[in-house]
């Protein structure tokens, strides 16, 4: 699993982050955790390998440009409880 975070131009406000994370759930179904900040101007999301183009293409059909897509192997965190 691989944490994926994909710098996009255009977004202005929650309904842009909204559609946004619309488009990567339907264009990579696996897609966790998938989160927006317009603020930012990044998504963020969890899956195993993807297809950048396949990604690009999407968001740009939707009016949004990709600027880079970075990923990063994902290690899931564990809270240790102690006695």
């Amino acid at each position: 699993m691989k944490k994926y975070t994909v710098k996009i131009d255009g977004m202005m406000c929650g309904m842009c982050e909204a559609h946004v994370n619309d488009v990567i759930r339907k264009t990579i179904p696996a897609a966790a955790k998938v989160t927006s900040s317009h603020k930012k101007g990044v998504a963020t999301f969890l899956a195993e390998d993807i297809d950048d183009d396949k990604l690009i293409a999407a968001v740009a059909d939707t009016g949004y440009t990709v600027l880079d897509i970075e990923s990063e192997p994902y290690v899931k965190k564990f809270f240790l409880f102690r006695k």
